[in-house]
């Protein structure tokens, strides 16, 4: 291994020959986001009663907090970034969290009482937190006791190597922080979606993966995955111990997946329409004919909003008959609470966006990833810049960041369609407001069987959107315990993370945890009765895989 020295060198050399240029064109509007922080300033600084209030209190809690400075807390604050004991046992470092921690916390208040429209408010929080998230202490070499340790018993080598790391990093094209997890530690179809199978069938969107059966018999109706186009199909697929296919085969079940195409710009017209109807309709066509079943689906994030239209459609056409019952895991129908992701749902940054995928056809998987990254700066970004740029610790193997890493490419005519109309406008959440294949997309009514599934930590999909958009669609309810991906991955050997049930539907999501009954362990076995319940409960012999194509996960799934 090359020393620091050598290591950085190199580094620059590389990245001299690769000289960074820039894009002539934006995934978002940067003049929008100068005018909403103008905005937002002149909002706080027009009533000076309000400000001096807010100063006032902000002294208040100055004084107070120099005087306990010294005085050791009874709690420390449930914050990853300061796990370290030294952020609670040296007084200097405490002092310097604490310090930060309020200022954090004055700034989040003011911020939030400024007015503007629910976008604007997003936006403010967004790049408040974000600014925040990147001055925190335990960013800087010299107030992360971690890093000032490392440096002292390295002489300064883990600085210079981490240097080396950086430019390289900005060298790549990819942005800072690339190596969250060793590259090189996982093999697609050896060591990560690797249970056995074959791809039946395919077309231009996507392929149709039927998985080898481990028991003798199975349960008649065949289970169809529908995964989001962010990202490839095997999230459900990771390594064996943690696969959701391996066990839902070992549990006697019949698996199918729709692995999509990673879109080209020869995709760029490619949009909800084609995608419901070429992808999940067509696929789920060919499981019957295949299991002469109707299959259950199942389906995460996007996957299921698009199963949602999928079931509607079929409805509207009185094919309802054709899907036997659908599982949304984590998945949205009515927008109309976003979070902090209604901070991009604005008209400007969706024209900037727009004009983006006029140039080149679609949203690249590494504009992908900075913007989920920068939603989770503390988890996907800074905690890099700690390893890899301050400490030199190499990227550790994790199969759940290495699927994240393998993103995949949206088509403009989706990116478009999705951003407008079921976002901006959230024309789901009205009778008609949608169409598909010349069909008024209705969720109220759909006949088929549903359960929406809803993971309390998650990020991406809150909650409580999800639960009323269960409501929506008359679904039946659980919640699961982790977060956007984590609480999907939640194999019962595990015993993690818990669940709540409840058969109450009040109007708010609040209601419904009041009253809702939390159990242990994965959710996993409570849906397979919950499928079963709404099953025949016939039992077939185990369906032998006639007429593949490739072994699984496919050449989509392998395509860059």
């Amino acid at each position: 291994m090359a020393d620091p020295w050598t290591q950085a060198i190199a580094a620059m050399f590389e990245a001299m020959r690769k000289p960074l240029g820039g894009a002539p064109t934006r995934p978002y509007d940067p003049l929008a986001l100068f005018q909403t922080i103008s905005d937002a300033t002149l909002t706080a600084f027009s009533d000076p009663q309000q400000l001096f209030a807010v100063q006032a209190e902000a002294a208040r809690e100055w004084g107070r907090f120099w005087s306990n400075v010294w005085t050791l807390p009874t709690e420390k604050p449930r914050d990853r970034r300061f796990a370290a004991p030294e952020w609670q046992e040296d007084p200097w470092y405490r002092a310097i969290r604490d310090a930060y921690l309020l200022a954090s916390a004055q700034m989040r208040r003011l911020a939030a009482g400024v007015g503007g429209s629910g976008p604007d408010k997003a936006m403010i929080a967004f790049l408040l937190d974000g600014w925040l998230n990147a001055v925190s202490p335990t960013n800087f070499a010299m107030t992360n006791p971690q890093v000032v340790y490392r440096t002292l018993e390295t002489g300064g080598a883990n600085l210079l190597a981490g240097f080396a790391n950086l430019v390289e990093d900005v060298a790549s094209g990819k942005g800072i922080v690339k190596r969250r997890t060793d590259p090189n530690a996982f093999v697609k179809g050896e060591t990560i979606a690797a249970t056995p199978g074959q791809v039946v069938w395919q077309n231009d969107l996507c392929q149709l993966i039927q998985y080898t059966p481990t028991t003798p018999d199975v349960a008649a109706e065949p289970l169809l995955y529908v995964p989001p186009l962010v990202n490839r199909f095997y999230m459900i697929d990771l390594q064996p111990k943690s696969s959701l296919v391996k066990w839902l085969v070992d549990q006697g079940r019949t698996v199918f997946v729709i692995s999509w195409v990673n879109p080209t710009e020869a995709h760029r017209d490619k949009g909800v329409e084609d995608y419901v109807l070429s992808g999940i309709v067509e696929a789920a066509g060919v499981m019957r004919e295949r299991t002469g079943k109707a299959p259950d689906l199942f389906a995460f994030c996007l996957g299921g909003t698009l199963t949602a239209i999928a079931l509607a459609y079929l409805a509207a056409k009185g094919r309802a008959d054709e899907v036997n019952s659908a599982t949304l895991i984590g998945s949205m129908v009515d927008f109309a609470d976003m979070r902090d992701w209604s901070a991009f749902v604005h008209e400007a940054h969706l024209t900037a966006l727009e004009g983006h995928l006029e140039r080149q056809g679609f949203i690249d998987s590494v504009e992908l990833q900075q913007l989920f990254a920068a939603m989770r700066a503390n988890d996907l970004i800074w905690s890099s810049v700690v390893n890899h740029y301050l400490l030199d610790k190499p990227a550790p193997p994790s199969d759940l960041l290495y699927w994240f890493e393998d993103g995949a490419r949206i088509p403009a005519a989706f990116l478009k369609s999705y951003n407008r109309e079921l976002l901006l406008n959230n024309a789901l959440a009205e009778p008609a407001g949608f169409a598909v294949g010349g069909e008024a997309i209705d969720l109220a009514k759909i006949t088929t069987p549903v359960l929406s599934i809803a993971l309390k930590d998650d990020h991406v999909s809150a909650w409580e959107a999800v639960y009323g958009g269960a409501r929506m669609m008359n679904a039946d309810f659980v919640l699961g315990g982790s977060g956007h991906n984590a609480g999907v991955i939640n194999p019962p050997a595990a015993n993690k993370h818990g669940y709540w049930t409840n058969d109450a539907t009040p109007v708010t999501g609040a209601e419904w945890l009041q009253g809702a009954e939390r159990h242990d362990g994965s959710w996993w076995p409570w849906w397979t009765g919950w499928l079963d319940r709404h099953g025949s409960g016939e039992r077939v012999p185990a369906r032998t895989i006639t007429g593949g194509i490739e072994p699984a996960p496919g050449s989509y799934a392998k395509a860059q």
